[in-house]
């Protein structure tokens, strides 16, 4: 059995559809400036582009997650 990338999994959630799931990038500095509305929406998670994903799920091929 093949080793899974660790720093992959703990970045990306895989969801029962296939689709990938990543963290909204902007929230970690500058967020004084930002309004309250958009604070709230870079908290949900972003679905990763087709290209992307199948790299990803690539690099999980034997991830419990997958």
């Amino acid at each position: 059995m093949a080793k899974i990338r660790k720093s992959i999994s703990k970045r990306f959630k895989i969801t029962k559809s296939g689709k990938v799931l990543r963290r909204a990038t902007g929230l970690n500095h500058y967020r004084a400036k930002k309004s309250g509305q958009k604070k709230r929406e870079l908290r949900k998670l972003v679905e990763v582009s087709k290209p992307e994903a199948k790299k990803i799920k690539k690099l999980l091929k034997y991830s419990s997650s997958c």
